[in-house]
């Protein structure tokens, strides 16, 4: 008799996920793949600046036609490879100020350990464990500023990230004549 039933569940088991694979084949949902191209360029750091829950959310608002300047993490590099998987021109920021590039500074004399900030985080750009000071990794802030309000003591603030080498935009005029490798001309050409 335990041998009847356990064959009937198997059996039943057998013949529901076949009609469950069936069905998912059948009723496959079809992805934009624009959409797709777009999600995989954003950041991913689901801020939700953009005014949208994540970063796919805006990527499938970008396909509908909303605005593709919004990515405050991404910045303008972003701007341009969506413009570029668009076929759009890139838009000017007439008028608009561009975005200031910060990164979150913590106070750690008046940081208590809570780790409010770092479950806040989306990027884990924040280190430090219960009770013990934490610290920012500016390298992976993208500036969100999610992690500011959870913080019960006030010791976050965001700082404007200074200019230096590794942040420094390098516009050069196309009248720039561009330096060419010399040992790699050489073998091009043999």
């Amino acid at each position: 008799m335990i041998y009847a039933i356990l064959f009937s569940i198997a059996a039943l088991a057998l013949i529901l996920g076949a009609i469950l694979g069936m069905a998912s084949i059948k009723l496959k949902v079809e992805a934009d793949p624009f959409a797709e191209k777009i999600d995989a360029v954003l950041p991913q750091s689901q801020c939700g600046q953009c005014g949208y829950p994540g970063c796919k959310p805006y990527a499938e608002a970008i396909v509908n036609g909303d605005d593709i300047t919004k990515c405050i993490p991404g910045g303008q590099p972003t701007v341009i490879k969506i413009a570029e998987i668009l076929g759009v021109d890139v838009p000017t920021l007439d008028g608009i100020e561009e975005p200031e590039t910060k990164v979150a500074f913590i106070d750690e004399n008046m940081c208590i350990g809570c780790t409010k900030c770092i479950q806040a985080c989306p990027v884990d750009a924040i280190i430090g464990t219960n009770k013990s000071l934490h610290t920012i990794i500016p390298d992976l802030c993208t500036g969100c500023e999610l992690c500011v309000a959870p913080c019960p003591t006030d010791c976050i603030s965001m700082i404007k990230v200074g200019k230096n080498l590794d942040n420094w935009d390098w516009k050069m005029s196309p009248s720039v004549i561009p330096v060419k490798n010399i040992d790699m001309v050489a073998e091009g050409e043999k």
